[in-house]
């Protein structure tokens, strides 16, 4: 039996608009896109041009500093548009659906080859993106063999989907294949974090070459980084490697079929959906399909992902490369007059400035109204309240401002991601973007480092 780690930091945001767990058809799409932005760091060289017809599994670009790093279409189709922002940065490749063509990359038992065989079979078809490193949060060196592989099988971000469901629906006969891969990629171990009951899949329970974990306790128990921190922390000159359980599912498809495949299950969720549940869908989709007359009156903020840590998107924006969720909320486009002096019954927060906290099972409406603006930077004493490892955030973020690598280092910048802190910024009183300081501190030390 696995170990039961207790996280008492973090802070569970109780939102309205939980998903009903039904589970949809995969909607028709014709759109998809692949967002630049999805993957820090990428410098791109596209290998693609408007016009150029694509099969799923076709490369789209490539990371220029790691040339055997591809990134493939999720589809079959016709490159419709490349879309550029200021200074003619790269964005987005759009692409038609057209048709149901993809390449076979041939199957194999992955027990049975080598791991530089492994690694070329992810690197050729395109899923090896999947694969993440700490430090940095980036997509993870070909060249490097990770300490451990870590995979969190439960997510506690507000209104995150259950894993639980969405792996009891997920085409069975693949989650061992994958665990076989990830086993051939490392020394050490692959570990997988549960929640404290554990799983209730009978895939999960009998999986082998892992080793399990289980936590309880609030948000940001679910992050990978916050597991790592509490299982085997990343000291300098170490890297290990995450994935999301869903992806070493499409690594096992990738074996046993030999076809680029990541369907996923995602969650439609957030008090400005209608119809909240469930839908099969391509990273990369447009969330047209699964939108359409599904949102509420007023304005609405579609968000990818969830609304800690999201990217706000339009309504037919596409679907993001590590996403499991489209969230949707009002916009708290309004001025209230003397917000701070009302009761407060109906609004949620992590200080006692309301009523509200005399109510602590009460689900709330939310909006995206900042409720103030921005302040000078305030020391509060309450970031370490809600991030559940040995660090010490504000100092960590004034040395990032101070761009003091050596100070970075010493206090943790190896460990963390933007994810991590993302309590941080939502409880921050002087409305500072501390998961964009962060991105910019680990930007820094990569510049540093190469």
């Amino acid at each position: 039996m696995s170990t039961l780690i207790k996280l008492r930091k973090g802070l569970n945001i109780k939102l309205a608009g939980k998903a009903e767990k039904i589970l949809l058809p995969e909607a028709p799409v014709t759109r998809y896109g692949v967002r630049f932005a999805d993957f820090p760091g990428l410098v791109a060289r596209l290998e693609v041009q408007e016009g150029d017809k694509v099969m799923a599994g076709s490369v789209l670009f490539h990371d220029k500093m790691f040339p055997e790093i591809k990134y493939v279409s999720p589809v079959s189709g016709v490159v419709r548009e490349v879309l550029r922002g200021e200074k003619r940065v790269l964005t987005e490749v759009i692409i038609d659906l057209d048709g149901t063509g993809r390449i076979d990359f041939g199957a194999a038992d992955p027990l049975r080859l080598s791991r530089g065989e492994v690694t070329e079979k992810l690197l050729k078809s395109g899923l090896w993106p999947v694969l993440r490193q700490r430090p940095y949060h980036i997509v993870a060196r070909p060249s490097e063999t990770p300490r451990d592989i870590f995979i969190s099988a439960f997510d506690t971000a507000p209104l995150a989907p259950d894993l639980d469901f969405i792996m009891a629906n997920t085409h069975g006969g693949f989650l061992q294949t994958g665990i076989n891969v990830l086993s051939r990629l490392t020394d050490g171990k692959v570990h997988i974090s549960q929640e404290s009951e554990g799983t209730r899949v009978a895939e999960m329970k009998n999986l082998q070459n892992v080793e399990f974990h289980r936590f309880s306790g609030p948000h940001p128990a679910g992050n990978v980084g916050v597991q790592i921190h509490h299982i085997a922390p990343v000291s300098k000159g170490e890297v290990v490697w995450t994935l999301d359980l869903q992806d070493v599912v499409a690594i096992g498809r990738l074996f046993s079929t030999g076809f680029h495949d990541r369907e996923k299950i995602i969650a439609l969720a957030g008090p400005g959906a209608q119809h909240r549940k469930y839908h099969r869908i391509r990273p990369g989709a447009s969330v047209e399909s699964i939108l359409k007359g599904n949102l509420g009156e007023g304005n609405m903020r579609i968000i990818s992902g969830n609304v800690l840590t999201g990217k706000k998107i339009s309504q037919e924006g596409s679907f993001g490369f590590y996403d499991n969720m489209v969230t949707v909320i009002p916009e708290g486009d309004y001025h209230e007059f003397f917000g701070w002096a009302t009761p407060g019954l109906t609004k949620f927060s992590y200080w006692r400035t309301f009523l509200s906290k005399l109510l602590p099972g009460r689900e709330f409406q939310v909006d995206t109204n900042m409720h103030g603006g921005h302040r000078a930077f305030v020391v509060s004493g309450h970031y370490e309240n809600v991030l559940p490892m040995d660090i010490y955030p504000v100092h960590l973020l004034k040395a990032i401002l101070a761009g003091d690598i050596e100070l970075m280092e010493n206090l943790g910048i190896y460990e963390v991601a933007e994810e991590d802190f993302a309590l941080c910024e939502y409880i921050d009183p002087s409305k500072t973007e501390i998961q964009e300081i962060i991105r910019s501190g680990i930007s820094l030390m990569i510049k540093e480092m190469n």
